[in-house]
């Protein structure tokens, strides 16, 4: 069942967001090589509770998992896609580093995700990021009351698919409000006119994943959590929430 919120709602889900994306931005800036994936996450940690938020992710067990997730945010390294566990890991000059946050405040839940390089970067993976922040970006501009999912499916594919990247199967982004994970599910890829249709109100979490050598293969780590690319080719991750209103979308996320 889909939840139409109110505006008062997606003014407390904006105060939600607003913490991810500080989360996200001191992330980033502590980044660096020689520092821990583990490092990382305790910077977000700290932002989450100097706010009086909450995380989404801490202790989240799908029934696909072995054990509950141990952080609060994922780190994602070179050929890992997503929900890569921060460890002891010190991350290198060139790594390829999506991160992705939650933050659950005044009952209310936001979800980003942010790729970047470390240090010095190859120039096929600022094009292979360049390119999930611009499928982000038309799935955004495609997210407009009156559309459809599939509308924001296909917009996001086409980006994708047009720079000769691959799509992880079965992954994509969801509906969000209370919980994380809401529906509708939000493919990566799609046929334009047809899902659900966008209402004001709904709010869905946008999320491309690509995967640089261009197939779609993808396999599960022995922890049981991070997803890597199954023919060892680095991976992009970007993601927002974001708010269908009849004055257009509106990013919940950003700073």
């Amino acid at each position: 069942m889909v939840e139409i919120k109110t505006d008062e709602s997606l003014r407390s889900m904006r105060e939600a967001g607003r913490v991810v994306a500080q989360a996200l931005e001191a992330v980033r800036a502590k980044a660096a090589p020689g520092v821990t994936a583990r490092e990382l996450d305790l910077t977000a940690r700290e932002i989450l509770a100097a706010a009086g938020a909450g995380s989404p992710f801490l202790g989240y067990h799908p029934d696909w998992t072995p054990v509950p997730f141990p952080a609060v945010v994922c780190v994602s390294v070179n050929d890992a896609i997503v929900h890569g566990i921060p460890d002891d890991r010190r991350l290198a000059d060139g790594d390829l580093v999506s991160v992705d946050c939650g933050a659950t405040l005044g009952g209310w839940v936001g979800d980003s995700a942010v790729s970047f390089t470390v240090g010095r970067a190859r120039p096929e993976d600022t094009r292979l990021i360049d390119t999930a922040y611009a499928a982000l970006e038309a799935g955004i501009g495609a997210a407009v009351v009156g559309k459809r999912i599939g509308d924001v499916a296909h917009a996001i594919g086409r980006v994708c698919r047009g720079a000769g990247y691959g799509i992880p199967d079965g992954f994509g982004g969801h509906g969000i409000g209370r919980t994380m994970h809401e529906d509708p599910g939000v493919p990566n890829e799609g046929r334009p006119g047809r899902g659900m249709p966008l209402r004001h109100g709904m709010v869905i979490a946008i999320e491309p994943m690509l995967i640089g050598g261009g197939g779609d293969g993808h396999c599960t780590a022995r922890d049981g959590w991070t997803i890597r690319t199954m023919d060892g080719s680095r991976a992009a991750h970007a993601e927002h929430t974001v708010a269908i209103t009849d004055d257009g979308p509106r990013i919940l996320t950003a700073l």
